[in-house]
C-alpha cells in the first residue's frame, strides 16, 4: 500500500486543476476536422501537348492538394492533344482523386482536342469557356499505318472509353461515336447542348460560384463543393516542365532535328572542327526528348534523314541533280508526316520552307563549287604539267632530246619535232620524270 503524503497530495491537485483550466481556456481535447469544401482551391494550369511531362504536373498538383487539405483542383487546359499513353495516365489520376477536379478548357480560345476531350470528360466538373472548343479525338497510328480493322478496333476502344467516363460522369454519351468517328469539334455553347460537359463560365470566379453547392462523387463518398470565398491556390508548372513544355512545340523540335543533322554533317566532313559535332549532338539530343513528348510518325523522322543523306550522296555522286530533286522531296514529304492528327497544328510553312531552301541551297552550292573545281586545270601533281611552257636547257645532237626548265625545275624531255636550246616548248604528255613535248609556236611557226 503507497502512501502520498498531504503536501503532495496538495501538489497533484493542483497540477490537475491547471490542466483542467489549460483545456478548457485554449487548446482543444482532439484534433476536429475542417468541415468539407473549408480547404483552399488549388488551380493547376497546363498549355501545351498531353504528353509524360503533363501526367508529371498533374500528379504533382494531386499530391500538393493533399498536403494543403485542399477543397477542389481546377485544372485549366489548352491542348493540341498528346500521346494515348498520358493521356490515361491523367484520366486515371483523375478517377482515383480523393477531391473533386474540376477540369476548365480556359482561357477564351483554347480548345479541349484529341486526348484532351478524354481527360476533360473525366473530370467530376466538366467546364469551358466561352470561344473554346473541344473534340477531334479520332486516334492516329504512329509509325506503321493501320489496316481497317486494326483502325476499327483502336477506334472502338476510344468510343468505348469515352462513353465509359460520360456514363461515370452522369452524362451524355450521344456525341462520343461523334466526336471520335467522325472527328467532330463542337464550341463550348454546343458542348454543353449535347451533354459533353457540365457549364459554361466566362471566367475562374464565375466558375467558383457556379460550382457552389453542386455534389459530385469523390474518393467514394459525395462531396458537396464550396468554393465561393474559398482561398485560391496557383500551382503553375515547375521551371523543368516548363522547359520539357517548350522543347514539346513541334516547330522548335523540327529546328533542333535539322541543326542536329547539320552539326553532325559538319563534324563528319571536317573531323576535329569539334564545335559542330557537339551542337549537333545536342540538338539531336533535344529534337529526341521533344518527340518523346509528341504524337511523332518516325516515318517522317526516316524520310527526312533520307533526305539529307540523298543531298550528301550529290556530293559524291553525279547525278546531274536527281538526287537533289529525291532529296527536297523526301525532305517534304517527311515534314509533311513528322506530325500527324486532327487537331495537330504540326510545324508551320514558314519555318519548314526556309529550312529546306537553306538546305538545298547549301548543297547546290558545294555541288557548283565541286564542278567549278573540277572544270579548272590542275594546279598540283603531274597533270598540272599539261599545257605548261618550258625552256629547253639541253639537247641532244637530233634535237628530239634533252632537259627543260620548268618551275626552276630540270626535267627531260623528247620532242615530235627538232629543237635547239633555249627554245619555248609546250608540254603535252608525261611519262613518269619523261616530257612529251613541241614547240611553243607550234612546228613551222617560229620566226624568222
Amino acid at each position: 500500500m503507497t502512501t502520498v503524503r498531504p503536501d503532495t497530495g496538495r501538489l497533484l491537485l493542483l497540477l490537475a486543476v491547471l490542466a483542467a483550466a489549460g483545456v478548457a481556456a485554449g487548446e482543444p481535447a482532439a484534433r476536429v476536422d475542417p468541415a468539407p469544401g473549408a480547404g483552399p482551391v488549388l488551380v493547376l494550369q497546363w498549355q501545351g501537348p498531353i504528353g509524360p511531362v503533363s501526367s508529371a504536373y498533374l500528379e504533382r498538383g494531386l499530391a500538393a492538394a493533399r498536403r494543403l487539405d485542399a477543397s477542389l483542383v481546377v485544372l485549366e487546359l489548352d491542348t493540341p492533344g498528346g500521346l494515348d499513353t498520358a493521356m490515361r495516365r491523367m484520366v486515371q489520376d483523375i478517377l482515383a482523386a480523393h477531391r473533386p477536379v474540376v477540369v476548365y478548357v480556359h482561357p477564351p480560345g483554347a480548345r479541349a482536342a484529341s486526348a484532351g476531350v478524354f481527360v476533360l470528360s473525366a473530370a467530376h466538373v466538366a467546364a469551358m469557356a466561352p470561344s473554346t472548343s473541344a473534340g477531334a479525338a479520332h486516334p492516329v497510328s504512329l509509325g506503321a499505318r493501320m489496316d481497317s480493322t486494326m483502325s476499327a478496333k483502336v477506334t472502338n476502344d476510344a468510343v468505348a472509353l469515352l462513353e465509359g467516363l460520360a456514363v461515370r460522369r452522369g452524362r451524355s454519351t450521344s456525341w462520343c461515336r461523334r466526336v471520335v468517328a467522325e472527328s467532330a469539334a463542337v464550341p463550348a455553347d454546343s458542348a454543353l447542348a449535347l451533354g459533353m460537359v457540365d457549364l459554361v463560365a466566362e471566367d475562374l470566379p464565375a466558375l467558383l460560384a457556379a460550382l457552389e453547392g453542386r455534389r459530385v462523387a469523390a474518393g467514394g463518398d459525395t462531396v458537396t463543393i464550396h468554393a465561393t470565398g474559398a482561398r485560391t491556390v496557383v500551382l503553375p508548372p515547375d521551371f523543368r516542365e516548363r522547359l520539357l513544355r517548350a522543347l514539346t512545340n513541334p516547330e522548335l523540335a523540327y529546328i533542333f532535328l535539322m541543326l542536329g543533322i547539320y552539326g553532325l554533317f559538319f563534324e563528319l566532313s571536317r573531323p576535329g572542327a569539334v564545335l559542330p559535332g557537339v551542337v549537333g549532338a545536342i540538338s539531336l539530343a533535344l529534337a529526341f526528348l521533344a518527340f518523346q513528348q509528341l504524337p511523332v510518325d518516325y516515318v517522317g523522322v526516316l524520310l527526312i534523314l533520307l533526305g539529307v543523306i540523298l543531298l550528301v550522296l550529290e556530293v559524291k555522286i553525279t547525278s546531274y541533280g536527281l538526287l537533289t530533286v529525291a532529296a527536297l522531296g523526301s525532305l517534304l514529304l517527311g515534314t509533311v508526316l513528322l506530325f500527324p492528327g486532327e487537331g495537330w497544328r504540326g510545324v508551320p510553312w514558314r519555318t519548314v520552307l526556309p529550312i529546306i531552301l537553306f538546305t538545298a541551297g547549301f548543297f547546290l552550292f558545294i555541288i557548283g563549287a565541286g564542278w567549278r573545281a573540277q572544270a579548272r586545270p590542275a594546279r598540283t601533281g603531274g597533270d598540272a604539267l599539261l599545257g605548261r611552257v618550258a625552256t629547253v636547257t639541253r639537247v641532244d645532237a637530233a634535237g628530239r632530246r634533252g632537259t627543260l626548265l620548268l618551275d626552276g625545275e630540270l626535267w627531260a624531255f623528247r620532242s615530235v619535232v627538232p629543237v635547239a636550246a633555249g627554245d619555248e616548248v609546250l608540254v603535252r604528255d608525261r611519262d613518269g620524270l619523261l616530257l612529251t613535248v613541241e614547240p611553243a609556236a607550234g612546228p613551222g611557226e617560229g620566226g624568222s
